[in-house]
């Protein structure tokens, strides 16, 4: 969501620079106008889960010189989702990812869904690895300490409506006139450019535009949606590659008139990231007129690959190579499926759809969940359980690979959180939660004290 409504390494940071190393400096403390003691219920720290080394102690911002991106100076000045997903992914590889949030309540998103203690439990996710501090955008003092810390910066990220930054004097062509080499990752719900862009833009309104939500439901009824914020995660990651795009470009460019390398814009709508993932649905309509309909859970055109009923449950069956498909009416006892000439092939298989959907399920719904997966497991056809959370939680790969990670929350019960591990994982360069999400401005006179003095107003 934006907040439209309200191979090469890094450069090493510029020796003269005054960005402030995390931990380092005056300790951390709430920024002036801030409440720290009702603000978060703050982790104390992750504690480790398989692989996982245990991160650091509260009030230490993220260790120094650890991943790949480590050096890498972001100022992250969006809010909810899409800006700070995209944040939260370069800081958990690394990179010193310092968040701009507003007084009072800070990013809306502390406030959304499930609360602990009065914060969102997904704040401990999205904001990991971060510092915080307050600045009032709307205030000239505070768009003056903005514009310092972009020019030590090398990435800022924004997910504001489009002529937002420029109406507080901090667009791009301003601020690079002082850091020629900043990147700024600028994601909207249209883009910055064409007739849409002063729109408010959601996720929910870009996954309609980019297609996705037609075909999403079953034929004749209302769309639904996939019940987590598609689009915004999706630009969250394009913007992602844009910016390592742009570093790379960045360290190409580096020459006597340009030390630093020359930077660039990302420019990246959410409905285009959308749109980007919906394969073959243009060039089918460019050549035949097609416009592909909603199918439930079937994929149109590929066949057998569907939800199937069992005596218990749910599965998942992908027979749709055809080897896998052989395979797979072996399985269920019917060798005459497989061995017939006019199913060889993906279309022939797509036009007979209905007949193999049958089948499978005629088998399938005699049979637990359970039952079903191994046999098919067993036969090499990929199926599987259709996971709650609940599944994934306790379930052994998850584990094993590390995604189920543990912080523990500070407060009257102690609370330990399972959060997402990280992806994806580098063999030699890992990411990792080496800190706790920060409470509302922890970081405010860490990063800005020196400068500011620390009872100056945010």
């Amino acid at each position: 969501m934006t907040d439209t409504d309200r191979s090469a390494t890094p450069p090493s940071p510029p020796p003269a620079s005054d960005w402030p190393e995390p931990g380092r400096g005056q300790a951390a403390r709430p920024s002036p106008g801030s409440d720290p003691s009702a603000v978060d219920g703050p982790l104390s720290g992750t504690q480790p889960g398989r692989g996982q080394a245990a991160g650091p102690s509260p009030g230490s911002g993220p260790s120094a010189g650890d991943g790949p991106l480590s050096g890498l100076r972001v100022l992250e000045l969006g809010q909810l989702i899409a800006g700070p997903f995209a944040g939260k992914t370069l800081a958990d590889f690394g990179a010193d990812v310092v968040k701009v949030e507003p007084p009072g309540d800070g990013d809306p998103l502390r406030k959304w869904r499930l609360l602990h203690d009065g914060t969102s439990v997904w704040w401990q996710v999205q904001s990991r690895n971060k510092r915080s501090v307050v600045l009032d955008l709307r205030t000239d003092a505070g768009r003056a300490d903005a514009r310092r810390l972009a020019a030590e910066a090398d990435v800022l990220i924004e997910n504001f409506k489009p002529g937002t930054l420029e109406k507080w004097g901090l667009g791009y062509e301003s601020l690079a006139a002082d850091n020629p080499g900043l990147i700024m990752l600028r994601i909207s719900g249209y883009g910055q450019t064409g007739p849409y862009r002063d729109l408010p833009g959601f996720a929910v309104v870009a996954e309609a535009m980019g297609g996705l939500r037609h075909l999403m439901g079953e034929p004749g009824r209302v769309p639904v949606r996939a019940g987590v914020s598609l689009g915004d995660t999706l630009a969250a990651l394009h913007g992602v590659i844009g910016v390592l795009l742009a570093l790379q470009a960045r360290q190409r460019s580096v020459g006597p008139d340009a030390p630093k390398g020359r930077g660039q814009v990302v420019d990246v709508a959410l409905y285009e990231s959308v749109f980007n993932c919906m394969e073959s649905l243009l060039p089918e309509y460019s050549a035949f007129g097609a416009v592909r309909q909603p199918a439930g859970s079937a994929l149109p055109g590929i066949a057998p690959s569907n939800a199937y009923r069992c005596a218990d449950g749910q599965v998942v069956i992908g027979g749709n190579g055809d080897s896998i498909f052989k395979r797979l009416m072996q399985a269920i006892g019917r060798d005459d499926l497989g061995a017939d000439p006019g199913l060889a092939d993906n279309a022939q298989r797509a036009a007979r759809v209905d007949e193999l959907d049958a089948a499978i399920t005629a088998w399938t719904v005699r049979r637990k969940v359970d039952e079903v997966v191994a046999t098919l497991q067993a036969a090499s056809v990929p199926a599987g359980r259709i996971y709650t959370v609940a599944d994934i939680a306790t379930d052994p790969h998850f584990l094993a690979r590390g995604m189920i990670q543990t912080v523990t929350v500070t407060g009257a019960d102690g609370l330990t959180l399972a959060v997402p591990g990280i992806v994806p994982k580098l063999s030699a360069t890992p990411g990792a939660i080496r800190s706790p999400a920060p409470t509302l401005g922890q970081h405010t006179v860490e990063v800005l004290g020196a400068r500011r003095g620390p009872d100056a107003a945010a």
